[in-house]
């Protein structure tokens, strides 16, 4: 083996132990049971009801809009007077 094959060699070797290393400390850490898993963040009341009344709105545009639709079928099944030419 050459000096270029050695230096590549203890290169990749010395990547690869960079890479691996915390890789496996947290994977015997998780098997020890120390890892917790990650808490869902706490939303405050305000955030809550700021979200309901949101969710409100978009129900009342999804009815407006229901009603919208069915307003404008109706026009179009509906026969028309004048429209014989």
């Amino acid at each position: 083996m050459n000096t270029g094959d050695a230096v590549a060699a203890a290169f990749f070797f010395t990547a690869l132990f960079l890479v691996l290393r915390p890789l496996a400390g947290a994977l015997a850490k998780r098997i020890g049971g120390e890892a917790h898993p990650p808490r869902a963040p706490e939303v405050d009341e305000a955030v809550q009801a700021e979200l309901q009344r949101l969710r409100d709105d978009v129900d009342q545009l999804a009815e407006r809009v229901d009603f919208a639709e069915r307003l404008l079928a109706k026009q179009r099944e509906e026969p028309r007077i004048g429209q014989g030419r």
